[in-house]
């Protein structure tokens, strides 16, 4: 199985409230979780990727929810890119979790390795499916295509 990242988004309260189905694999591990975001996530974590990498700062990130039982989410997810090495190359950091009590508990957490242009490539299908005119972003790391 080839790395990828695909989310589908169900109709909901847009314009404002998305739902999605967020599914990820590195080629070893695969994740999926049902995620509720604001319309403007994608925009915002698009124009985060287009600054990686960036040296000694902060990496781009989108988190969703809060692992903390006191928190009481119905989930957590976050992706996070930043750069790996001296060289530029990046990696994408994914965690998955239900927040479920055993034995309903799932929770996943990878990386897919990829380029500063892999990146970017991402962050244009961010934001042209964040004008809701597709139902399904698909990014294969050096490829992707909307549906």
């Amino acid at each position: 199985m080839k790395p990828f990242i695909r989310i589908k988004r169900y109709p909901y309260e847009e314009p404002y409230h998305l739902n999605l189905v967020v599914a990820a694999s590195n080629g070893r591990q695969r994740g999926e979780l049902e995620v509720y975001a604001n319309s403007e996530d994608l925009g915002t974590l698009a124009a985060d990727l287009r600054k990686v990498p960036r040296r000694g700062e902060d990496p781009a990130i989108w988190e969703l929810g809060s692992e903390r039982p006191e928190d009481r989410f119905a989930f957590y997810f976050r992706l996070r890119a930043l750069q790996t090495d001296a060289t530029g190359r990046c990696h994408v950091e994914l965690k998955f979790n239900n927040n479920q009590a055993p034995p309903e508990r799932e929770v996943v957490g990878f990386s897919l390795e990829a380029y500063p242009a892999d990146l970017d490539k991402l962050a244009d299908l961010l934001e042209r499916f964040g004008k809701m005119e597709h139902q399904v972003l698909e990014w294969n790391v050096t490829e992707g295509q909307l549906h």
